[in-house]
């Protein structure tokens, strides 16, 4: 079993309407540079498709830097992360 603060979460941030796949490219974009500007532990982002007018982009950060991070960034939810 994992330590509490070796845990991965992953914030969820969602994008609705015609222009959600563009709008939610170019939000992980942003995401890239906050991880490379705040030296975070992990570099792992994405973006998902869900329909054509629903996409969600992703973040994972660690779990001792995720109080900070959510102020920061205030995602609409999160979750355990158990990839790579």
């Amino acid at each position: 079993m994992k330590k509490v603060l070796d845990r991965k979460i992953k914030f969820i941030w969602d994008f609705r309407g015609d222009n959600s796949a563009s709008l939610a490219k170019h939000f992980q974009k942003h995401l890239e540079e906050f991880v490379i500007i705040e030296e975070l532990k992990y570099d792992l982002s994405g973006v998902m498709h869900i329909t054509t007018n629903h996409s969600m982009v992703y973040l994972v950060v660690a779990e001792f830097e995720m109080e900070e991070i959510r102020e920061i960034l205030n995602p609409h939810r999160g979750e355990y992360y158990d990839g790579p």
